[in-house]
């Protein structure tokens, strides 16, 4: 059976992924994009690469509930 946490863990990364992707565009080191040299998305990006970070960690290491007596 497989962890009920994995799909936590997939959204966080993609997240993180997609945040690093964004804040790169911001800094205008990838560029193809209206969003290349935007300070905007370089700040949008650095967040949601936190963001993404916390939601992967904390599907990672939440504990389980603790079980009745």
């Amino acid at each position: 059976m497989r962890s009920a946490r994995t799909p936590l863990r997939v959204v966080g990364i993609v997240a993180a992924l997609l945040g690093l992707l964004f804040a790169l565009q911001g800094l205008g080191l990838v560029g193809g994009s209206f969003m290349t040299g935007q300070r905007l998305w370089l700040i949008i990006g650095i967040v949601l690469v936190v963001l993404g970070i916390l939601v992967a960690s904390g599907g990672l290491f939440r504990r389980d509930p603790p079980r009745g007596r």
